[in-house]
């Protein structure tokens, strides 16, 4: 039986008040605990139950864990099931320590940069991270507004990019200071935009893609050098901001 420590602990790290108490947070599944252990991340303990031992991969997985001095308890599905957020945990959900980057992770100069403005939606944020990591971007920038980073839903939606790749949370003062003192060039995506790719991408990018209702902030937009946008056919509104945010990103890397 699971200890009850253990069972408070995870319980508490599926609320975000929890997590940022604790500095802790919730992996499930086998791919994004697998990245976990590949990126180095220290692990509190793994929760296992017999599902994971039902692919030639999740038994890798938990002599990988037990290779690593990871602290294991043991549980039936239906326990793991009630202690998870996710549908199909996979036999595994583990209690991190997630890596928090700061500025001097960050490359002083080459690839673009991501910055998120209020993006809320974790989906979205986390498949954005993962885009950004996986299109050699230097890093993504988080302002304030944007959904939690630690946010399980977040890790599980990067599929671990986000231990890997410089994802850094910083005020609009943060921001201001970040491009003055690197000489960062600023481009929001906007709807009235130019095309992107319309004119080249600069050294020391800094991407800005905004709240999915209500756009980029207006003190950012005043700070911007240009303002670019994914040409749509005339009946189209709008992109998902996870989907605009890659076309962009693929178009001004392509450029570095």
């Amino acid at each position: 039986m699971l200890p009850r420590s253990l069972q408070t602990e995870i319980r508490r790290l599926h609320d975000r008040r929890g997590r940022e108490n604790s500095a802790l947070s919730l992996v499930e599944g086998v791919r994004l605990v697998e990245e976990a252990l590949a990126a180095e991340i220290t692990f509190r303990a793994a929760v296992v139950a017999p599902g994971l031992e039902a692919t030639p991969r999740g038994r890798n997985l938990a002599e990988s864990l037990d290779a690593h001095g990871v602290r294991i308890e043991h549980v039936t599905d239906g326990e793991l099931e009630a202690l998870t957020e996710t549908d199909h945990p996979q036999g595994v959900l583990a209690v991190v320590e997630p890596r928090v980057w700061s500025l001097v992770d960050l490359p002083r100069s080459g690839p673009a940069c991501l910055v998120l403005d209020g993006v809320q939606d974790p989906g979205n944020v986390g498949t954005m991270i993962r885009t950004a990591w996986s299109l050699g971007a230097a890093g993504v920038v988080a302002l304030p507004g944007t959904v939690e980073l630690a946010s399980p839903k977040v890790l599980r939606a990067s599929m671990g990019a986000v231990f890997r790749f410089p994802v850094v949370a910083l005020s609009l003062d943060g921001l201001r200071a970040l491009v003055e003192e690197r000489g960062m060039t600023i481009w929001v995506a906007a709807a009235d935009g130019a095309p992107v790719g319309s004119q080249p991408t600069p050294t020391n990018l800094a991407l800005v893609v905004g709240n999915e209702g209500s756009g980029v902030r207006e003190d950012i937009v005043a700070l911007a050098a240009h303002r670019v946008a994914v040409p749509l056919r005339s009946e189209a509104e709008s992109l998902n901001v996870a989907v605009a945010a890659g076309i962009l990103l693929h178009e001004v890397l392509r450029d570095d």
